[in-house]
């Protein structure tokens, strides 16, 4: 009786409170499981249990549904689905051979995800619940992605081949090439006749620096910013001239995540080998201040209307809020074991 007692209250306590029209998902590694936050107490409403290795999550378009990359570094193959009304674990989702799952977008009502064993990204598609799109980057340890919001451009980071992988979709007229002449294939030579239009997709990858993994694209879609963790550099790309235009000795080694202020002013860098968060202005791409936040940081996540920054402190079990005005912390949410991913959800 005593332990079925104890289920109860430990259950009870998990289920804190209802999810609110807004809220914010923090990823705890240490306990496999995902924090639901009411962002306007930061009180800790719900702990649901995600799968082994937790590292980034996305939340639906309509706030209903969490996403989240069961990692392990390629030793695992799912993304975990976890109801954020009912507050439950659903059933994950079986990725096959496309494996070590890590960074996610959710658009068009499908979630993009890269597998770094497969050396790929992928998008899931919830309503046939197939992969129905897989595309091959021939590059190390591609971690993280973005998706432009006209879904024609992808970004990839790949970490041990020091890249960046720009992605653009492109139309291709005109049907496969006939048969050689004289197959008696009835086709004339050079080629059958012209086919529909289809989609395809160009690749160029744009040598970075050493460990480039966190990185964002600008609010205004022209440069992305990408913070190399080995060479504690921060590498700056011209999308329209798809290369690099500066390289910022910015002292960032150990760079976990990199992100815009949502009016695109300042860019927040973390690491999880200091003790602080360095702030650049975007424009003069000089170091603002150093933000102290504890013994090291991953995650970072913008509130959408930019009043406040989040910053999973992961050795100090908490994460961090600043205020991006006066570059000071003014709180914490804990505790959460090893936080991590972070995400936004807004129901609709």
């Amino acid at each position: 009786m005593k332990t079925a007692s104890a289920i109860l209250l430990f259950a009870a306590a998990l289920q804190a409170g209802s999810t609110p029209p807004q809220a914010l998902l923090v990823l705890s590694k240490g306990d496999n499981a995902l924090a639901i936050v009411d962002p306007s107490n930061l009180n800790i409403l719900a702990r649901i249990p995600c799968g082994p290795d937790p590292h980034e999550v996305i939340a639906s378009s309509d706030g209903k549904l969490a996403y989240v990359s069961n990692y392990g570094g390629g030793a695992y193959n799912t993304l975990s689905v976890i109801d954020l009304i009912a507050q439950k674990a659903l059933q994950p989702i079986d990725l096959g051979p496309l494996r070590g799952p890590h960074g996610l977008a959710y658009l068009d009502e499908k979630v993009w995800f890269t597998a770094e064993g497969a050396k790929a990204i992928g998008r899931y598609d919830p309503a046939s619940k197939k992969v129905d799109w897989i595309l091959g980057t021939g590059q190390n340890r591609t971690h993280m992605i973005w998706v432009s919001e006209d879904l024609q451009h992808v970004v990839t980071s790949n970490v041990s081949s020091a890249t960046i992988t720009m992605i653009d979709k492109t139309v291709v007229r005109g049907g496969p090439p006939g048969p050689p002449p004289g197959s008696g294939g009835g086709a004339p030579p050079g080629g059958g006749p012209p086919g529909p239009p289809r989609a395809d997709w160009n690749e160029i990858v744009v040598p970075v620096g050493r460990g480039s993994e966190g990185f964002d694209v600008s609010p205004d879609g022209k440069q992305i910013w990408v913070a190399n963790a080995q060479d504690g550099t921060i590498s700056i790309i011209d999308v329209a001239d798809r290369s690099v235009v500066q390289t910022l000795d910015a002292d960032v080694k150990g760079a976990n995540r990199l992100k815009f202020t949502p009016n695109g002013r300042l860019v927040f860098v973390s690491t999880l080998g200091g003790s602080a968060v360095s702030v650049f202005d975007a424009s003069t791409r000089k170091l603002v201040k150093q933000v102290e936040t504890g013994h090291g940081a991953a995650g970072i996540l913008m509130q959408p209307d930019g009043a406040r920054v989040f910053v999973a402190c992961t050795p100090d079990d908490y994460v961090a809020i600043i205020d991006p005005a006066s570059l000071t912390v003014t709180g914490r949410i804990q505790p959460i074991k090893h936080p991590d991913g972070l995400a936004w959800a807004t129901a609709r």
